[in-house]
């Protein structure tokens, strides 16, 4: 049988074509490739984002910033001295960028003025903290980045 050119580019291009979609098919079927949204309900979050900016403004005025420190075996969380533990209620949620089976969330419940989250549930890495709780009627939201 003898090729002409033609043939020939016919040919390349079905191969091309067929080299692309093998990558194509390959990409959106495999689960190694598989990359989650940050939060499931992306819209509905966006509406109480106002609510989210005004609580970090809260946050921000406070005299006495909150610290998130490692220390033996643990993260604390310490809450202003001015600020009454047992009025202090809300959640600390903590978002593993890498891996959305490692996030997990504690309610805030305490009676001395500071929060510890065992070290054992968290691996070395990044982890994003998001503090939200209320004290007087008042909400407050700290963000923050640590690698651990």
């Amino acid at each position: 049988m003898k090729l002409n050119w033609g043939t020939g580019i016919v040919l390349a291009i079905v191969a091309f074509i067929g080299f692309i979609m093998y990558f194509v098919i390959t990409m959106s079927t495999d689960t190694a490739y598989s990359h989650d949204l940050v939060t499931e309900k992306y819209y509905q979050k966006e509406l109480g984002f106002q609510d989210e900016i005004d609580a970090e403004q809260n946050a921000s005025n406070l005299n006495e910033k909150i610290k998130v420190e490692r220390v033996v075996n643990d993260l604390k969380i310490t809450f202003p001295n001015n600020f009454t533990p047992n009025m202090i209620r809300g959640k600390v949620f903590l978002y593993r960028p890498s891996n959305k089976q490692l996030d997990f969330e504690i309610p805030i419940s305490i009676s001395k003025p500071y929060l510890l989250v065992p070290e054992k549930r968290l691996l070395d890495g990044r982890w994003n903290i998001n503090i939200v709780f209320k004290y007087n009627n008042k909400n407050y939201l700290v963000k923050k980045e640590i690698n651990y």
